[in-house]
């Protein structure tokens, strides 16, 4: 059994909250500290939908990793993976083709060591401790290199990282260096957090996690999203509400109707 300080890597700062950590929380996760827990709290205080929000973002990924299985994809790099827990990209697309092949890469090292642990003996998977910005250091790392053979089609998949990149970081520009060496008939999946229905209440957080120095979601429109994407082109339905992405029953979607709304998904394909 592997003690609670066995997965926390020497110089990890516990004591600030963390997205990663706050994230495992709301799943139901076990791999986060009181810091993070109390800035959850008070986030869903002020954001009542956001716990639900964040599972609704889970089915999807679950949804979009077996859309690309059926796809033929064999092959995944997940960017900004986060905390390893329940329902992960391995896990679905493993139990659906077990040849499947599958890279982690998070830029958090409590992230990376308990991925580390949990992958343990399974060579079809890898963790990279990255920051995914650095585009030439992940595609270029020998787990990637290991497991990715760019000349087939990849699984590229975005879940909620890219509202953490601000503009002044290009976050258009990161997906066009991501999509360039990719094969065509890659699918990019991806998660993007909108204030486009509840402006206010997204201003209130933001404020409440910079005082607690966590970090801030730039949020997107519709329109702002749609234009990250570059040539790739959306499959059936767009870019639409996380729960609206083809549903599979109802715990895919919100009760609340415009809860579904509160994040923006879609699968896109290079040609």
């Amino acid at each position: 059994m592997v003690s609670t300080r066995d997965w926390i890597p020497a110089g990890v700062d516990v004591t600030s909250p963390n997205v990663a950590r706050i994230y495992d929380y709301w799943l139901g996760g076990s791999h986060n500290f009181e810091t993070d827990r109390t800035t959850a709290d008070h986030l869903e205080r002020t954001l009542p939908w956001i716990r639900q929000s964040v599972r609704l973002n889970r089915a999807f990924l679950g949804r979009a990793v077996r859309f690309m299985v059926a796809q033929g994809i064999r092959q995944f790099l997940d960017l900004g993976a986060g905390i390893p827990t329940v329902g992960n990209v391995h896990e679905i697309a493993q139990r659906e083709a077990p040849e499947a092949r599958v890279v982690y890469v998070d830029k958090e090292a409590v992230a990376v060591a308990h991925g580390e642990l949990l992958l343990a003996g399974n060579d079809r998977t890898g963790v990279l401790h990255a920051d995914v910005r650095d585009v030439e250091a992940v595609l270029g790392s020998p787990e990637v290199r290991r497991l990715i053979d760019f000349s087939e089609p990849v699984g590229l998949l975005c879940m909620l990282l890219l509202h953490w990149i601000p503009d002044e970081d290009d976050p258009a520009g990161l997906v066009r260096a991501y999509r360039e060496p990719l094969a065509p008939g890659s699918l990019l999946a991806f998660t993007h957090v909108t204030s486009d229905a509840h402006r206010e209440s997204f201003a209130v957080a933001s404020d409440q996690m910079a005082a607690r120095r966590g970090e801030v979601p730039h949020t997107r429109s519709h329109g702002e999203i749609l234009g990250l994407l570059g040539n790739l082109v959306l499959v059936e339905p767009g870019l639409v509400g996380c729960g609206s992405w083809r549903p599979a029953g109802p715990t895919d979607i919100a009760e609340d109707p415009s809860w579904n709304e509160l994040i923006y998904a879609g699968v896109a394909r290079k040609s």
